[in-house]
C-alpha cells in the first residue's frame, strides 16, 4: 500500500451524555465484542496500510489500554506499526490538541519521517468496512488533490455532517461543514486521501496563521483552490458519537445482513480478544432476537437486546430494546426497556428502568453482593 495512516480519535462528544465521561468515543463498545476504533483499524489493516498512527486525548486510558498491542490488527511487523500519539509537553509546545489540524500538526514528524506518497486521514466514530485501495485508485484516477469519501444522506441526521454537492465528473463543488440547514444529500464520511507532501504544507500553513480545524480550515478553505473529488461509499456505514446514533447502530447488529456484512463476508472485522467462557443460559432463561456475549449468565428473559461481555441477569429479570455494556450485574425480578446500562453498573433487584419517548442511560454505581 503506497499510504500512512492517520486515525483521528482525540475528540470529546458532549451529545453521549454520561457514556463519554469516562471513556473516549473511539473506545465505545460496539456490537458485543468491538470498540468503534476497532473498525478503522481493520480497515487499515485489510487494505495494507502497514503505518497507522492513533492520536488519542480526550478521556483517553481505556483507549490506549486497548491499543496497547498492535497485534490483534497485525500491525506488529518489522516495517511499519502502529503508533499511539498522544499531546506531549515540549519546549517548544505545552498545548493540548486545539483541533483535528492541530493534532497532525503536533505529530508532523511522523509524516515527514514516512516514505509513503499518500495519507488517509480517517475518523474512529463511524462503523464501517471500507477498502482503501480502492479509494486511493480513484484518487490517483481522477488526479485530485484531496478525496473525500462520501455517503448518500439517508435516515441520519444530515445536519451533523459536511454535507457535499458533486459535479457529473465527481468534482466536488460545494461543501458546508454541519449546516444547520442543509442543501445536498451527500454526507462526508470523515475519511480522507491526500498527497503526503501536500498535507505537510497545508497543515504548516494553517499553524501559521493559527488555525486548527482540518475541515473548516483546510477542506473548506480550499475547495475552490484545490482539485477535491468525491468517492461514494454504498455500503454500510454509521457514525456512533451522538446517543441515539450509538444506540440505533448497535441495534442494526440485529439485523441478518448486517451482521453477515461484518462477520460472514471478507475481509473480517478485528479487535482485541479476552478469554473469556461462553455464554450460560440458566433454566428459565428466554432469548428472543438478542446478542449474548461471552462471559454472560442469563437467568431471566431477553428480548431484542444486546448484552456485552459478563453480563449477569438475575431471576426473573426482563430486558426489551436495550444494551447491556461490559460487566453489569442485574439483581432479580429488574424491568429494562429502551435503555443503555453503561459498564460495570450494579442494578439492585426490583427496579424498573425505562426510557420513554428516548433512549435512558442508566449509571448505578454501589457494592455489588452485599444484598
Amino acid at each position: 500500500m503506497r499510504a500512512v495512516g492517520i486515525i483521528l480519535a482525540g475528540g470529546n462528544s458532549d451529545k453521549m451524555g454520561d457514556l463519554t465521561n469516562k471513556r473516549a468515543v473511539a473506545a465505545m463498545p460496539i456490537a458485543g465484542s468491538f470498540r468503534s476504533i476497532d473498525f478503522a483499524l481493520s480497515n487499515m489493516s485489510n487494505s495494507h496500510v502497514s503505518r497507522v498512527a492513533v492520536l488519542t486525548q480526550f478521556n483517553s486510558r481505556s483507549l490506549n489500554e486497548h491499543l496497547n498491542s498492535s497485534k490483534w490488527w497485525d500491525f506488529g511487523r518489522k516495517n511499519g506499526g502502529l503508533y499511539v500519539f498522544t499531546p506531549t509537553i515540549t519546549k517548544e509546545n505545552s498545548d493540548w490538541y486545539r483541533g483535528t489540524a492541530d493534532a497532525i500538526y503536533q505529530n508532523l514528524d511522523f509524516l515527514k519521517r514516512s516514505h509513503e506518497p499518500y495519507v488517509i486521514i480517517t475518523s474512529a466514530d463511524a462503523v464501517c468496512k471500507m477498502d482503501y485501495n480502492k479509494v486511493l485508485e480513484y484518487h490517483m484516477e481522477k488526479k485530485a488533490d484531496i478525496t473525500i469519501v462520501c455517503t448518500k444522506a439517508e435516515g441520519v441526521d444530515v445536519s451533523r455532517f459536511g454535507t457535499i454537492k458533486v459535479n457529473d465528473d465527481g468534482q466536488i463543488i460545494e461543501f458546508e461543514e454541519k449546516s444547520g440547514t442543509p442543501d445536498y444529500d451527500m454526507i462526508s464520511t470523515g475519511v480522507y486521501v491526500i498527497r503526503r507532501r501536500l498535507l505537510i504544507d497545508l497543515i504548516e500553513e494553517a499553524a501559521e496563521e493559527g488555525k486548527f480545524d482540518f475541515v473548516k480550515d483546510i477542506l473548506i478553505r480550499y475547495k475552490n483552490v484545490k482539485k477535491m473529488c468525491a468517492y461514494v461509499h454504498d455500503t454500510y456505514w454509521s457514525n456512533i458519537a451522538t446517543v441515539d446514533a450509538y444506540y440505533q447502530t448497535n441495534m442494526d447488529f440485529l439485523k441478518a445482513d448486517v451482521r453477515r456484512h461484518f462477520w460472514r463476508e471478507y475481509p473480517p472485522v478485528y479487535s482485541k480478544v479476552t478469554d473469556l467462557p461462553p455464554a450460560k443460559y440458566n433454566p428459565g432463561s428466554s432469548v428472543k432476537n438478542s446478542l449474548v456475549s461471552s462471559g454472560c449468565i442469563l437467568n431471566g428473559t431477553v428480548d431484542n437486546s444486546l448484552l456485552f461481555k459478563k453480563v449477569f441477569v438475575g431471576n426473573n429479570c426482563v430486558i426489551k430494546n436495550s444494551i447491556i455494556l461490559n460487566d453489569v450485574y442485574l439483581g432479580d425480578n429488574i424491568y429494562i426497556e429502551n435503555c443503555i446500562v453503561e459498564a460495570h453498573s450494579t442494578l439492585r433487584a426490583n427496579s424498573r428502568y425505562v426510557g420513554e419517548g428516548e433512549i435512558k442511560i442508566v449509571v448505578e454505581e454501589g457494592e455489588r453482593y452485599d444484598w
